[in-house]
């Protein structure tokens, strides 16, 4: 059994102040077991953070279905679950790490991960203690561990997002270009992390510019142009 299942999935966006509608992506089909990791490959604006926040529910999909097994509900369609189904998944099963930092206002570094943590059920004293680690792994400067990270630069921020998310090791983990901004060194320390959650069972779907990040860490890719699942050192080896 699949963990996801994406079949015949389609998103469209309506410009309301022009009256018009555009088709995103049409025809998206792919599918990853358990503890395996799909790369997702294409030019700019071929779709492919759309499938992504289309799978975490950021947007909701037009056509089609996004069957995911979850450990709560068992196989559930992610495009037409509760709201209320939708939140605890994003809380206990399903982590999303973009480019960008979202975070609570007046909420220090720390207190982010340990948050994390404690919404897994963790005791206080565990969600301390793995906050600590992440922090520590991802280099960020013990100052910056109590302060605000509005004041932080973009590889600080987006360090800090992947430590959020990883932290938790999801069942399932989207990685929409999380190393974008990053220097070669905490890139490394990314993958450590990827590496890791995948060989503990974590199934990841990504987006990397970086293609030599890519290497050795995909199990396959999903080409946007093609459509088509390919190994990621060899041609096409089913279809998508």
């Amino acid at each position: 059994m699949a963990m996801l299942e994406v079949t015949n999935f389609g998103k469209r966006f309506t410009i309301h102040h022009l009256g018009k509608t555009m088709q995103a992506i049409e025809q998206i089909n792919f599918s990853l077991d358990a503890g395996e990791f799909i790369g997702i490959a294409g030019k700019s604006g071929s779709g492919k953070s759309t499938i992504l926040k289309s799978i975490y529910r950021t947007y909701l999909p037009d056509k089609g279905s996004i069957v995911y097994d979850s450990k709560r509900y068992g196989l559930i369609d992610l495009a037409h679950a509760t709201e209320r189904e939708v939140l605890y998944l994003r809380k206990h099963e399903i982590g999303y790490v973009s480019q960008f930092l979202n975070v609570m206002p007046r909420t220090t570094s720390r207190q982010l991960i340990e948050k994390a943590m404690l919404e897994m059920g963790e005791p206080t004293a565990i969600a301390k203690i793995e906050a600590e680690k992440a922090l520590n792994h991802f280099e960020l400067d013990r100052e910056l561990w109590d302060t605000y990270p509005n004041t932080f630069s973009g590889g600080e921020k987006l360090r800090l997002n992947i430590a959020m998310a990883t932290v938790k090791q999801p069942r399932l983990l989207l990685l929409d270009e999380p190393t974008a901004s990053l220097d070669q060194q905490s890139k490394v320390k990314v993958r450590e992390i990827i590496e890791k959650l995948k060989t503990n069972g974590t199934t990841l779907i990504g987006i990397f510019h970086d293609i030599e990040f890519m290497n050795g860490l995909c199990d396959k890719v999903f080409d946007m142009r093609t459509r088509a699942i390919r190994s990621p050192k060899e041609g096409v080896i089913r279809e998508g």
